[in-house]
């Protein structure tokens, strides 16, 4: 947003600097990008009047002025301008005149006659980039005066970079409520009395589509004159704002879009046929825009036409077809509010960025609209004269924005602002912010003004309170809180990969979207939330890629990794990834961060001290048991299956009765499938249950003697060694300080259907040696449960 600091100021002048207004503005959240003068320097350049125009008599294109300034005599100005003419007011550069660019005007001959000045075009002053002869000035300009004084030339032009938020202070008007409830002071609108109808013409108006257009106001305008300019004040403004004038009508909407924000629209009444409708464009329609784009218009796009065709892109652009040109005399001025939502990305579908949709697609003001008609008429009427109609409006009030009554609560502001507001502060901020304030003691019934969108919960009228009373008047103040320390230390995700990398793992990251055919293979009990927009899809090509769900498990992206990694000549694959899988659950989207890897190939490097031996079951369960010891905690490994996994090496890992993951070998048929030609392994850990560790404790070291047994027991091949682990640890006392299963054995000499076990068992007492007794009568106790229990017995 770009204006004039003078314009704002004729609405509210506080009693700061430019420097001060321009850190006032950036520190309440409207950052100014930059503050431009809005001419160069220059001096000594006064109004001037044409008394007589020669021609010269040694040079056609030249003429010979005598000029008023204001002095004593007339100037004699030698000019060359194609526009001079006896009568019109210019600006006049007396001699030891400074312009732009360092041109220095002095006493001259031209031809043999003498110049004592120069009549001034508005590019040689600076004011514009280009320029068809001299500048003109109004008839009633005062002579002799300095144009700087003038045309207020000593202003700066303000930029404004504005959050999407914001679209309210894209406008004089907008700029000013905030400055007004920055620095408090008065703030001057001009007033826009209602225009009476001198004529009874009017314009019928249908609105089909009421959610893009809630409110719709038009105004039939006749008898204007078409040879009017635009005035100098007018054509100033604008250009401060950085906006060239074209005719007085189109000048007048570009004023009020700056002045109000509000975007307008003139249409030449002529041109029109039948009625206004708002409406959704038809299939095939085209329009040719008015900077003669021809496009063709989709069925999304809101347009304003009449009874035959298509007239503008609503809230965009107007079509040439229907605009107005230097010979309008009568017009038709629409003024309407259309849905922000509806307009959202519009524009961009045909590569335009307008004015009016920037503002729209941010949100306007939806009671403006009345007023913005009544003032463009005004000005119209003074400039160009003319007859007004009445104001025909068409509204949908139950599709119009209506700002949301929000509860505000004094220790909510103390708790989240870290400062302490008397209720007198609070009110005052939120009355000069033009909202409507209901008090009950320490609570406020907020509601804000129609033109602030982007207030709708209490932390933005708190973020309000904070903005206008000033971040900077907030005193700073460290966080407090009540710090313990936890029991369970955390562990650092950084520990897990490291565990991993230093086995010879390579951390992989895949996509969160996968093939629906793949994950239905792996997790065909989870169903993936399927994407409304997948960034690729398989159509009728089975080998295109699909990217169309969410993953419900993180091996198929290591899969599918560990193919591209096969197929170009890397046949010892060793990955794994953490992030999230995606579960669809009665709830609602179950979201769980996990730790996955793939392992296939060999189980070393290729080195010439070892044999090619590939990995089995076994190497990777150990990976997975050093992953697990991170967290000190206890896991166990249970058979089970898998619809992806082999059905003989497969194991869910728990922690106590707790399932955290699982291990085991791709399903040999999947293998197939998947044009894998060697074993492939995969595990996937919840990494909640690896967040925290175990404290560790410390227990005394035994100076006396350990004592080692080892027993062989015959039990059925059904029963788990873990089972008979377990028993022991059970059966046995405090001393039994450690149980190793050292060898399993089925052939010759054991009966079919069981299996021989062999453990180690290491006995030590912290305070004492052990007797042989104690041993001998341990050792009957754990026998004795193996049998009770585990029908086993002492192999012999």
């Amino acid at each position: 947003m770009k204006f004039s600091e003078q314009w704002l100021r004729t609405w509210v002048n506080p009693q700061m600097t430019t420097t001060e207004l321009v850190d006032c503005l950036t520190m309440a959240g409207l950052e100014v990008d930059d503050v431009e003068t809005v001419a160069p320097a220059f001096d000594n350049v006064v109004v001037g009047e044409v008394l007589t125009i020669e021609r010269h008599p040694d040079a056609e294109k030249l003429k010979v002025c005598q000029v008023n300034t204001g002095t004593e005599s007339p100037l004699t100005i030698v000019c060359g301008a194609s526009n001079v003419q006896a009568g019109m007011k210019v600006p006049v550069a007396l001699i030891g005149a400074v312009l732009p660019n360092d041109i220095r005007i002095k006493k001259s001959k031209l031809r043999g006659v003498e110049s004592h000045g120069m009549l001034c075009s508005a590019k040689e002053l600076g004011l514009a980039e280009t320029s068809n002869g001299l500048m003109p000035l109004p008839a009633d300009a005062p002579i002799g005066i300095s144009i700087r004084q003038y045309l207020n030339l000593d202003d700066s032009s303000i930029i404004i970079e504005l959050t999407p938020n914001r679209g309210d202070c894209l406008s004089i008007q907008g700029i000013a409520h905030e400055v007004k409830a920055l620095t408090g002071v008065t703030l001057t609108a001009p007033e826009i009395p209602a225009i009476p109808a001198r004529i009874t013409d009017t314009f019928h108006v249908h609105i089909e589509n009421s959610q893009g257009c809630p409110r719709y106001l038009g105004r039939v305008v006749r008898g204007i004159n078409p040879k009017a300019t635009t005035p100098l004040w007018m054509q100033e403004r604008l250009r401060r704002g950085d906006i060239r004038n074209i005719n007085p009508i189109v000048d007048i909407t570009n004023y009020i879009l700056l002045e109000l924000g509000q975007p307008m629209h003139a249409f030449d009444f002529n041109k029109l046929q039948g009625g206004i409708i708002v409406r959704l464009a038809k299939q095939g329609e085209k329009l040719t825009l008015l900077n003669e784009q021809s496009i063709a218009l989709d069925p999304q796009t809101l347009v304003i036409a009449d009874e035959h065709h298509p007239l503008a892109i609503a809230g965009v652009m107007g079509g040439a077809g229907s605009g107005v040109t230097d010979d309008t005399v009568d017009i038709f001025f629409e003024s309407a509010f259309f849905a922000p939502q509806q307009l959202a990305g519009c524009a961009r579908r045909y590569g335009l960025h307008t004015d009016s949709s920037h503002r729209f697609e941010r949100g306007v003001d939806p009671q403006l609209q009345r007023i913005a008609l009544e003032r463009a008429t005004a000005l119209l009427l003074d400039i160009a004269g003319g007859q007004a109609g009445a104001i025909i409006e068409v509204a949908d009030d139950a599709q119009l924005p209506k700002p949301a009554t929000v509860t505000v609560r004094q220790q909510r502001i103390q708790t989240l602002l870290g400062y302490s507001f008397t209720a007198e502060q609070i009110t005052d901020i939120l009355h000069r912010l033009n909202m409507h304030v209901e008090q009950q003691g320490d609570t406020w019934q907020v509601t804000p003004p129609s033109y602030r969108f982007d207030i709708a919960i209490e932390v933005d009228i708190i973020e309000e309170i904070a903005r206008v009373y000033g971040y900077h008047n907030i005193p700073a103040r460290p966080p407090r809180g009540n710090f313990v320390m936890q029991a369970i230390p955390s562990v650092n995700l950084q520990q897990l990969r490291e565990v991993l990398i230093q086995q010879g793992y390579y951390e992989a990251i895949t996509y969160s979207f996968v093939d629906v055919d793949l994950q239905k293979q792996l997790t065909p009990h989870h169903a993936g939330l399927a994407l409304a927009n997948p960034i690729a899809k398989r159509q009728d090509n089975p080998t295109a890629i699909d990217m169309s769900v969410m993953r419900t498990t993180l091996w198929t992206g290591l899969l599918q990794t560990a193919q591209y990694n096969l197929t170009r000549q890397q046949s010892r694959v060793r990955l794994f990834e953490t992030g999230l899988r995606f579960i669809p659950t009665a709830e609602g989207l179950k979201q769980e961060r996990v730790i996955s890897g793939i392992v296939t190939g060999s189980r070393y490097p290729e080195q010439w001290g070892l044999s090619q031996l590939n990995t089995d079951f076994y190497d990777i369960k150990a990976d997975v048991e050093n992953l697990l010891a991170v967290s000190r905690k206890t896991y166990r490994f249970t058979a089970s299956t898998h619809p992806a996994l082999h059905p003989g090496q497969t194991a869910e890992i728990y922690q106590d009765d707790v399932l955290v993951g699982i291990i085991g070998a791709l399903h040999p048929q999947l293998q197939q499938q998947l044009d894998f030609t060697q074993p492939v392994y995969l595990f996937e850990l919840q990494l909640a249950t690896l967040s925290h560790a175990e404290t560790p404790v410390y227990n005394d070291v035994s100076k006396y003697p350990s004592v080692r047994r080892d027993l062989a027991v015959v039990i059925q091949h059904t029963v788990t060694a873990d089972k008979v682990l377990a028993c022991v640890r059970q059966a046995a006392p405090d001393f039994l300080t450690e149980v190793n299963l050292f060898d399993v054995y089925q052939g010759k000499g054991i009966e079919d259907g069981k299996k021989s076990l062999a453990i180690g068992l290491i006995f030590q007492e912290i305070s004492r040696n052990l007797t042989e007794s104690e041993i001998d009568k341990t050792l009957e106790q754990i026998l004795s449960s193996l049998e009770h229990q585990l029908d086993a017995q002492l192999r012999k």
